[in-house]
């Protein structure tokens, strides 16, 4: 089987933000959710049969304790935030498995699920749809790969290393030192993406980087180097089976009709017929 895992944040950012480049600004409630359903149907539709779907429930997670400046959910447009939630309940209501995270981020669920989904013998390829540098860290061979709908690419191990430089293992020592600004933590500065895939492939990671190389920096960069590593110890299935769709749940037409979007349900009831 092949699983798929998909960053439902991502894609309500994505979906919202598309709307916005032709509805002039007159966002429909539930337009960037509706959209993300959309997606995922699509998805089955097109054989997709072992879906979850990791959300931030909350932006903030324990990483902002550890760094002040690490990202929170201050800016958000507030017709996109009240999408949050409504999404959530309607992923699930539609049969797919959803997973809210709160002190973890969305990122760390994906993270988690690609490891329990991988550890199953009866999985042939875990596919993490999101283009987020930090999921980089999960590839393993080509059995874990990172799908990249922006940029129409799928990322095994070798594509990796040709994108950042270094292998999967590095990538959060990579993102220590030349920074994440979507997560808000800034790197050392005067190391570059070329200076940082430099110092990594000759001394390996952070940690055995000899006293003269980061000086005074080098806490600074462990502390990044936690800020990056996500985890993978989030309990949130057991059985990649039970990541199988099965079809829309009867609350889905409800769902979809307070969505203003009933072609919603026509498409899920079909897809769910495929697999009769």
């Amino acid at each position: 089987m092949i699983i798929h895992l998909i960053d439902g944040t991502y894609e309500l950012f994505r979906q919202f933000y598309g709307l916005r480049s032709f509805n002039k600004g007159k966002d429909k409630p539930f337009g960037a959710a509706a959209g993300v359903l959309h997606s995922v149907l699509q998805m089955i539709e097109e054989g997709a049969t072992h879906i979850g779907v990791a959300t931030d429930h909350i932006i903030e997670s324990f990483r902002n304790e550890l760094w002040p400046g690490y990202k929170t959910g201050a800016g958000i447009e507030p017709v996109l935030w009240r999408q949050f939630h409504p999404l959530e309940e309607a992923l699930a209501s539609m049969g797919v498995v959803v997973w809210p995270m709160t002190e973890l981020e969305a990122d760390d669920g994906l993270a988690s699920a690609a490891r329990i989904a991988a550890a199953d013998s009866r999985v042939a390829k875990v596919c993490i749809w999101t283009p987020d540098k930090d999921l980089a860290q999960c590839v393993q061979g080509d059995r874990i790969v990172q799908i990249d709908r922006r940029a129409k690419v799928i990322r095994d191990e070798a594509g990796v290393k040709k994108k950042f430089g270094v292998p999967p293992s590095l990538i959060p020592d990579f993102l220590a030192l030349v920074g994440d600004s979507a997560d808000g933590y800034p790197g050392i500065a005067g190391i570059g993406n070329v200076g940082a895939a430099r110092l990594l492939n000759e001394y390996g990671p952070i940690e055995k980087f000899p006293e003269k190389v980061l000086g005074s920096k080098r806490e600074m960069a462990l502390l990044f180097k936690t800020l990056a590593t996500l985890r993978t110890d989030a309990r949130l299935f057991k059985k990649a089976e039970q990541l199988r769709w099965r079809g829309p749940t009867p609350a889905f037409s409800n769902i979809a009709k307070k969505m203003d979007d009933l072609r919603l349900v026509e498409r899920a009831a079909a897809a769910a017929k495929l697999i009769q």
